[in-house]
This record gives structure tokens, C-alpha cells and sequence, in this order.
């Protein structure tokens, strides 16, 4: 989707500059005119989670994560191509299964008090091999191996297997050839390996700090390093790292912010009056009311130079659906799940509750259309229509909703949205299939529980694309991993979908040897989980940015991805004000002394 920017400054929309940055003049000025420090204030409106690579698995703990770690590798935020990070440069093989990292010279990890002194060390080839072992491991601490190493690197698997025991053995297909090389060896060629390794999940972290924190490490080798951290905190800030390596094209040393905080407010509209008074440098996903009134309201103004504030409106390769548990009635029913797809009126729930601050008539599949190459469009999804809908529910046994037991749907909190589109949909499927939808709203980390442990019969759920590829989505009705038992968490494949059919396009398009076949075989494997329907596909999101004029190189993409190692604040109005008030100034004196000459005569 094309990305509209308007500029949005003066009159009544003018914010506060009370508690914003320090006077540019205060702090120092690198190469290009880009200055060093102030602070980045955002909101999140959820909770973080963790902070342990391996347990990733949020947006708001990735956002946060990816500030403080890095990996082999890591996606442009501007591009979302695969670019190096902690590996200078990578190279395969002919065969495309074997894989050479060259590691940077002098990456230092963040000072902790894990180490001696609390000094930080280089990062070595020894590191990579030690996080990537962690990433393997089976022991209650993991959960993201099947979508990273799991039936891709050599020894992966057999190293999962052993559990525990897992730490007297090595993972067969990661190997540290010096201090400075390592190489990886697949199964078999994967075209997305290099795009995995950029995810969150697959960043290097230190030995040291994993044995003296366990799961609460957050010690890495990224611009910023945690200043204060507790799950249940409303406030996150995070420092600068004075050791890291990385340099912006002019040489400047990164990254420029002296601390960036992020607060936890759980109300948009909330977060929207926070970033008028300046106290937010930028919010996203915007009430749909503010998109209705204050954003229209703003256009005409969009030609101030330079903006006070910039608004950016752009397709996000982010999925809304509900999920169903298959593991038990009625869902455990194909036609029951096809009759609740075709019952829901996708164009009511984003032009009245959404106030169009999405896209979903016409869902085709769990792939956005902005996923770039694909062709999300020759997936046939469900459109409205309720007698197809009561059709099949008599089919399934329940002509009229007739003997159809009250099922339960469990949302998180995170806003009034969740709760809205909940009560929308609840009327819709009692108004087409006369059933009884009873609904629970609890907390983001308590639905993510229940969501693994399959403890309801409906999951409100979202996917953000790890990597810009149809298989991130896809992974998520992967079955081969999903347990029998609803004793052991199944993630990411909550709903526990099982097909063989699916199971098998899924890997063949994981192993394709060209990306036009792997497409081929996704789109195949796609269409046979939409027509299982293991759940229902809502809306895609776009999002609607707001960002102070001040914030510089902050670069917006589809896949919320956040990079704050080149950003800088630098208010460019104050010294237009200054310019202004002294133009200003010279008039005034100007008359006056004209004034005087008149009194005079």
C-alpha cells in the first residue's frame, strides 16, 4: 500500500514544549548537523512480557529487545532487507547450506555486573555458538525453536531432543572456527535462513550474564542497555551504550539519544492527549475517532516548513483473527468454524468499530496484501454471507443454533478495540447463527497462558511478520510440533491445527529452490488452512504515525519495526522561533525609534 505523509503543524494543534528536550544548544553536534543526546519518550499499551531472547515472542518485549541485542544479522528498518550487524559480511556455499560468518572485530557487550569489574567483554565466535545452543535447548526456557533452528540447521533437532542433558553436547551445525568465524550448516537449502537469523529471537547474548540472571538477562551488544526493568513496570527506560560499534554513513559514532522511555498507559486516547502536550515523541495506532476529527481537521495546515508533527498512514503486514481450539466441540468441527467465517460482516467491524482504521472486506487469506511479492490475492477467503453460514451450521448439526452450547471467547486487554470488535462480533454471530458468545477481557500475558494450553474455546490473536515472508505467517498452523496433550503449550500454533496436507506444502516451500516456487507452494498450503478455517481472519492493520517534528531518521515500515540507533532530536523550529522573534525584534525597534522622531518634530 502507498505511504501517504502529511505534515501537520500550527493553530490549535500546536503541543506544548513543556517537558520536551533540552535546548539543542546544550548538547553536542556530530557530522551532518545531527546531535547528540535528549530522550525519545513512546507508550505501549501492553505490558512487556520478557527479555530472554529464546522466550520472545510479543511485540512490545521484541521492540524493546531489539534496542539492546543484536545478532549475526539485522533487517533495514527503512528497506526490511537483511543487512550485517555483529557479522561484518556472511557468505554460502554453492550448495546454499553452508554458511560463513565473518564476526566484527572489537563488539563489546554491554558493562554488567556479570562481568569482572563489571566491565564488558568482546563478543566472540564462542558467543554466537553458545546463543545459538540456547536457542536449541529443551529446557522450559524456549519458544522459538521451531520457528528458527527446528528442522533447518544440522543437529538442531537431535540437540532438542536430549532436553537437559543438552548442556554436556554441542549443536552439531554451528561451530566456531576462530575467534572472529563461524559457520552454520543446514539440512537443506532454506531461502529464508538469513531473514530468520535477522529476527529478535536469534540475537547474541553472553554466558556470564544467563548464569547469573537466568531468564531475567538482558545484557547485550546493542546501542541502548536497560536502565530499569521489572515485568509489571509502567515505566522502561533504557541508556545509551558508550561501547557501541556501529557508525552512521557520515562516521558518526551511534548510537545519538541519550536515553529513550517507554511507558505503559493502557488507553490510546490517553496516549493521543500525552503526545499533544508534547510529553510523546511518537504514538501509533491511533484512535479512530482522532483519525475521524482531529486528523482531517489537521490537513489543511500540512504545508508548514519545518512540521511541527508528521503523520504517516501505510498497510502494516500485521493480522487480526480469533482463533479456534480444534482440539474439542464444537470447533473440532470444519463446518461449524466455515459457518462462523461466513456469519461475520468484516465491512461493519472496521468501518463502525474500527472507524476504518483497517482493511478487511474481502479477507483472502492470513497473509497481508503489503507482503512484498506475494500474491495474497489469489487466496479465496470468506466474504460475508449468512445463509451460506446457516447452511452449513444446520449441516454441522445445529439448524437455527439448536442444541449449539454457549462457547467462550477470550481477549485481551490493550485499549477499548479489543473489547469493542469482541461485542460486534458477539451480536453478528448471535443475529446470523442465533448462538451465545460469552466473552472474558484479561490480561495480554493471561491470554497468551490460555492461548497455549488451548483453556478456551476462542483466542483473540494478531501476528506482526518476524520476516517479510508468507512463511512467518504460515508457521502458524504448522501441526508436525503441536502436542497431543493439552497439558504441554503449543505455541506458535495455538489453535493446534492438524493437516497432513498443509504440514507437507508448508516444508516442501520451506526447502524450495527458487522463491517463485516456494510462493507457488505457500499460496497452495495457505488455501488448504483457509478452507479448514482454524480461524477466522478479521482485518489487516494500517496504522496511522504521529511523530514530533524534532524526532529525525525515525523511519516507519510495515512490519513495526524499531531501530533507534540513528535517531536524533533536533528542533529545528526553535531556532525558526529565534530567527522570528529576532526579525521581530529589529521592527520593533525600528518603529519605535520612527515614533520617537515623530514625538520629536
Amino acid at each position: 500500500m502507498k505511504k501517504v505523509l502529511f505534515v501537520l503543524p500550527l493553530a490549535g494543534l500546536l503541543f506544548s514544549c513543556s517537558n520536551t528536550n533540552s535546548d539543542d544548544s546544550s548538547r553536542k553536534e556530530g557530522k551532518g548537523g545531527r546531535i547528540y543526546g535528549g530522550t525519545l519518550r513512546f507508550n505501549e499499551t501492553e505490558k512487556l512480557q520478557t527479555l530472554y531472547p529464546s522466550l520472545l515472542t510479543d511485540a512490545i518485549s521484541s521492540h524493546v529487545a531489539s534496542q539492546i541485542y543484536e545478532g549475526l544479522v539485522k533487517l533495514d528498518s527503512r528497506t526490511l532487507k537483511v543487512v550485517p550487524a555483529i557479522a561484518e559480511s556472511y557468505t554460502p556455499d554453492a550448495s546454499g547450506m553452508n554458511y560463513t560468518f565473518k564476526l566484527r572485530k572489537g563488539v563489546m557487550f554491554h558493562n554488567d555486573a556479570c562481568f569482572p569489574e563489571g566491565k564488558g567483554r568482546e563478543l566472540t565466535a564462542q558467543d554466537v555458538v553458545y546463543s545459538f545452543e540456547l536457542l536449541c535447548r529443551n529446557d522450559g526456557k524456549n519458544a522459538n525453536f521451531n520457528n528458527t533452528f527446528s528442522k533447518r540447521v544440522v543437529g538442531a533437532d537431535a540437540f532438542f531432543a536430549a532436553g537437559s542433558s543438552a548442556k554436556a553436547g554441542s549443536l552439531a551445525g554451528v561451530k566456531a572456527v576462530d575467534n572472529y568465524t563461524v559457520q552454520i550448516q543446514l539440512i537443506q537449502p532454506s531461502l529464508s535462513f538469513i531473514e530468520i537469523l535477522a529476527n529478535q529471537v536469534c540475537v547474541i547474548i553472553p554466558k556470564e550474564a544467563v548464569e547469573k540472571y537466568g531468564v531475567k538477562a538482558h545484557v547485550g551488544s546493542g546501542p541502548f542497555m536497560i536502565g530499569n526493568f521489572a515485568p509489571d513496570s509502567s515505566l522502561i527506560n533504557l541508556v545509551r551504550n558508550p561501547s557501541y560499534y556501529g557508525k552512521d554513513t557520515l562516521g558518526n559514532q551511534l548510537p545519538f539519544l541519550d536515553t529513550i522511555r517507554i511507558s505503559y498507559i493502557d488507553n490510546k486516547s490517553a496516549e493521543l492527549s500525552m503526545f499533544e502536550e508534547g510529553k510523546l515523541d511518537f504514538v501509533w495506532g491511533l484512535p479512530g475517532e482522532a483519525v475521524k476529527t482531529f486528523v482531517p481537521a489537521a490537513i489543511e495546515e500540512l504545508n508548514a516548513k519545518p512540521p511541527k508533527y508528521i503523520l504517516e498512514h501505510s498497510g502494516e503486514m500485521v493480522t487480526q483473527m480469533y482463533e479456534f481450539n480444534t482440539t474439542r466441540p464444537p470447533f473440532n468441527n470444519v463446518k461449524v468454524r466455515q459457518a462462523f467465517n461466513y456469519a461475520i460482516n468484516r465491512t461493519r467491524i472496521v468501518e463502525s468499530v474500527l472507524s476504518n482504521e483497517a482493511y478487511g472486506p474481502g479477507i483472502n487469506g492470513i497473509c497481508p496484501p503489503v507482503l512484498p511479492g506475494y500474491n495474497a490475492g489469489e487466496i479465496k477467503g470468506y466474504d460475508y454471507n449468512p445463509e451460506l453460514a446457516k447452511k452449513l451450521f444446520a449441516e454441522a448439526g445445529f439448524p437455527d443454533g439448536k442444541d449449539f452450547p454457549t462457547v467462550k471467547l477470550v481477549v485481551n486487554s490493550g485499549g477499548a478495540r479489543n473489547t469493542n470488535v469482541a461485542t460486534e462480533i458477539q451480536n453478528q454471530l448471535r443475529e446470523v447463527l442465533n448462538v451465545n458468545i460469552d466473552f472474558a477481557n484479561v490480561s495480554f500475558q493471561q491470554k497468551l497462558y490460555d492461548a497455549r494450553y488451548g483453556r478456551s474455546d476462542i483466542f483473540r490473536s494478531a501476528w506482526v511478520a518476524d520476516y517479510p515472508s508468507p512463511e512467518t505467517f504460515l508457521s502458524l498452523f504448522y501441526g508436525a510440533d503441536v502436542p497431543d496433550s493439552l497439558s504441554v503449550p503449543s505455541f506458535p500454533n495455538t489453535s493446534r491445527y492438524k493437516s497432513a496436507k498443509f504440514d507437507s506444502l508448508y516444508d516442501a516451500a520451506r526447502t524450495a529452490k527458487t522463491t517463485d516456487e516456494a510462493l507457488t507452494l505457500f499460496r497452495e498450503a495457505e488455501q488448504t488452512m483457509m478452507n479448514d478455517a482454524p480461524a477466522m481472519i478479521l482485518w489487516y492493520d494500517e496504522n496511522y504515525r504521529l511523530t514530533q517534528g524534532r524526532v529525525k531518521n525515525f523511519f516507519s515500515n510495515p512490519m513495526r519495526l524499531l531501530d533507534f540507533s540513528q535517531v536524533y532530536i533536533k528542533d529545528e523550529r526553535k531556532k525558526d522561533d529565534k530567527k522570528k522573534d529576532s526579525s521581530t525584534n529589529a521592527s520593533s525597534a525600528k518603529e519605535a525609534t520612527t515614533e520617537e522622531k515623530k514625538e520629536g518634530q
